[in-house]
């Protein structure tokens, strides 16, 4: 136990203590969000990236308590290329091409450390037969690094999201990694969520500082290879289903982002205020009351990845289907996946 709460303490308490001088550095350097549209909720400017502090708790805990590998090395480097990239944003903007190039360049040092996807089990075969990826690893693992990074910024919308799905997500990870023994995986899980715990008080509403791209990126980043290396690697059924769920909320959100502009006629990379935390704002929610909810939703998710992750073969189909067909209703419900331009 104490190799999971000594971690998880360690880098809550640093990311507590260095989040008021983050702030100060980003007031310093003009890392400043200004409201210019009604997309933001607030309506005063506010320093902008405190992911600092996330970086700096997750990567000190993690070099001090973890094996220091190949795989670990890659994640610190990778996670150094998008951190830059997300400063740079905070502090004077990069275009979209741009954030796709750092990413890109830290999804290919991942690789080159190891954390990759080399094959996908197959759901219906009772001895877990592994269908390899072979050319496709590289692409696909790319795909999904840069698919996930951008996932958990684009629901950084409200005070506190991101940083309380992150911690969510991230114990969910570490109880699925406890059932494969993945130890190292563990205790990185227990890190970064020690890390999203630490700066909350000064995140949650009403905030006092934002992440920025500075943490939403880096921590998508971080759980990216979390996916990979504690879950994707393993020789089970649930394999690829269990991130998706541990990481439900930002993945449907972004999906049915992308379904709702192209049905619409719009580009997917234009903004809109039709993602669920702006949805459910609408339907006369709080902010607390909103991120909340999102909370429950992403912890709901994550027991359901859990229990798919003890399932048989068989079962976790099964499951898997159920859910995700469940969500897809609700997504039209609410009007998620809709064609309706949002104002």
């Amino acid at each position: 136990m104490n190799n999971i709460v000594i971690p998880f303490i360690t880098s809550a308490a640093m990311s507590l203590f260095m989040t008021p001088i983050v702030k100060k550095i980003a007031i310093k350097y003009g890392a400043v969000d200004i409201p210019k549209d009604d997309r933001r909720i607030h309506k005063k400017p506010m320093p902008l990236m405190g992911g600092l502090a996330i970086y700096i708790s997750v990567v000190v805990a993690s070099l001090i308590f973890t094996p220091i590998d190949e795989s670990l090395l890659a994640t610190i480097i990778g996670g150094t290329i998008i951190l830059i990239s997300g400063i740079i944003d905070d502090i004077k903007g990069l275009s979209p091409k741009e954030k796709l190039l750092f990413q890109v360049g830290a999804a290919i040092v991942l690789i080159l450390g190891d954390v990759r996807i080399t094959g996908i089990t197959n759901p219906f075969s009772k001895t877990g037969q592994i269908i390899p990826l072979n050319s496709f690893s590289i692409p696909i693992t790319i795909f999904w690094i840069v698919g996930i990074t951008n996932t958990l910024n684009l629901i950084d919308g409200l005070d506190g999201l991101a940083a309380g799905v992150t911690m969510i997500a991230s114990l969910s990870f570490l109880v699925v990694a406890n059932r494969f023994s993945h130890i190292s995986i563990m205790i990185m899980s227990a890190i970064v969520a020690g890390a999203c715990l630490g700066f909350l008080p000064y995140n949650f509403n009403p905030a006092r500082i934002f992440m920025g791209d500075t943490g939403a990126l880096f921590l998508g980043f971080v759980l990216s290879s979390l996916s990979i290396e504690g879950v994707m690697k393993s020789v089970a059924t649930i394999a690829v289903v269990v991130p998706i769920l541990i990481l439900g909320v930002p993945i449907f959100d972004t999906t049915f982002a992308i379904f709702r502009r192209l049905l619409s006629g719009r580009s997917i990379a234009e903004a809109d205020n039709g993602h669920l935390h702006h949805k459910l704002l609408k339907k006369g929610f709080s902010q607390k009351k909103t991120v909340i909810i999102l909370y429950l939703i992403s912890s709901i998710f994550g027991l359901f990845a859990i229990l798919i992750a003890k399932a048989n073969s068989k079962g976790a189909v099964v499951l898997s289907m159920i859910i995700f067909i469940i969500a897809l209703l609700l997504a039209n419900k609410v009007g998620l996946i809709g064609t309706k331009k949002e104002d």
